[in-house]
């Protein structure tokens, strides 16, 4: 689950992802990898979401759901 949440948080701001890991055991490790060059930039996305918490992650949701971008 936390792999697809940051899969789609990557998404909405336009860092290719993958998701790897086994689906026939779930309880193994997944991976969620992007391109050599939008590392930095995952990064920095995942990083600012940890710093903001999940309140700022509703509001934003929000936003993208009301037709803004989330990022205004």
């Amino acid at each position: 689950m936390e792999a697809l949440a940051v899969r789609g948080l990557l998404d909405a701001n336009g860092i290719e992802s993958v998701v790897v890991g086994s689906t026939m055991i779930p309880s193994l490790e997944f991976q969620v990898q992007v391109p050599r060059a939008q590392a930095d930039d995952a990064a920095r996305v995942i990083r600012e979401a940890r710093e903001s918490g999940p309140t700022s992650a509703e509001e934003a949701e929000a936003a993208q759901e009301a037709g803004g971008t989330g990022n205004e």
